[in-house]
């Protein structure tokens, strides 16, 4: 085993589980430290192993939010389907809320099904990234501003409608097209501005995140026809298994973190990230 290669992997793996879910731009960040960080593989493995790699982070989302993700069960069924039988055990509330997570995917599901190559080949890159690190840096602040003094209209992911879920599937359309975006970014800043909660708009992107990665994964293993040797399913695993754990404690962080603050800091982050990028590729590259 190349331990050179399963320290780099661990390193990737912290960069995931923590990029992934604050709205700063994993892909934006999984890019500058490919610069310092090259794994030792082929292009078309780390191409696939950035995307799949974010499996390890879904996990996490799965094993916080299990209670509130899991629509079967007859304890605490605040919403059975029926009183007796079968229908006792369903929990209607989830499965209106997967409903809605579904309606918000479609949008990201067509598109990146479509132009999936595309994006890869002519949109992958350090500029586009850095654009859009910038642009929506900017978007947090002004809409956070804007926001500021506003009563939200949603609190509750059961308010949610699913015209306001088709919406936030639209703003995450947009970083399906343009990576350096954040999916987490575009869908939190389309919540705000129809009146949702910080904390509504974090967890609904955040279940919002367990079809887009698990289907964008599954995409990626699909097209990949390099063979996996030993070698790269241990990368892999040590990538996926670190950005698991990673996960657990900056999402945890983010929850708590945003019922007291807004996502400003994110958004000059997101600019001064943005700005360092265009003068590495600039000067240096």
């Amino acid at each position: 085993m190349d331990i050179i290669s399963m320290l780099k992997a661990f390193v990737l793996g912290v960069v995931e589980g923590i990029t992934e879910w604050l709205p700063v731009s994993s892909t934006g960040h999984l890019i500058l430290v490919d610069e310092f960080l090259k794994l030792d593989a082929s292009e078309d493995f780390k191409e696939m192993f950035d995307v799949v790699i974010q499996l390890g982070a879904i996990l996490a989302v799965v094993v916080i939010f299990w209670k509130k993700l899991w629509p079967f069960g007859k304890k605490n069924n605040a919403s059975p389907l029926s009183k007796e039988g079968f229908g006792a055990w369903v929990k209607t509330d989830i499965f209106q809320m997967w409903f809605k997570v579904l309606v918000a995917c479609i949008p990201a599901a067509v598109i990146g099904l479509i132009l999936d190559d595309w994006i890869d080949e002519h949109l992958y890159n350090p500029w586009v990234v850095a654009i859009a690190l910038i642009t929506f840096g900017i978007a947090f602040i002004v809409v956070e501003n804007w926001n500021k003094g506003r009563s939200p209209k949603v609190t509750e992911i059961s308010q949610l409608t699913y015209k306001a879920a088709f919406i936030i599937g639209l703003f995450q359309l947009i970083a399906a097209l343009f990576p350096g975006t954040s999916r987490s970014g575009a869908t939190i800043v389309g919540a705000l501005l129809i009146g949702i909660s910080r904390t509504v708009a974090a967890e609904f992107t955040f279940y919002l995140a367990i079809p887009v990665m698990f289907g964008a994964s599954l995409l990626k293993l699909v097209k990949y026809d390099g063979g996996f040797t030993s070698h790269e399913i241990s990368i892999l695993a040590v990538g996926m298994i670190v950005a698991f754990v990673v996960s657990v404690f900056v999402i945890k962080f983010l929850m708590d973190y945003i019922k007291k603050h807004d996502f400003k800091v994110f958004g000059w982050y997101r600019i001064v990230l943005g700005l360092l990028v265009i003068l590495y590729f600039s000067l240096v590259k």
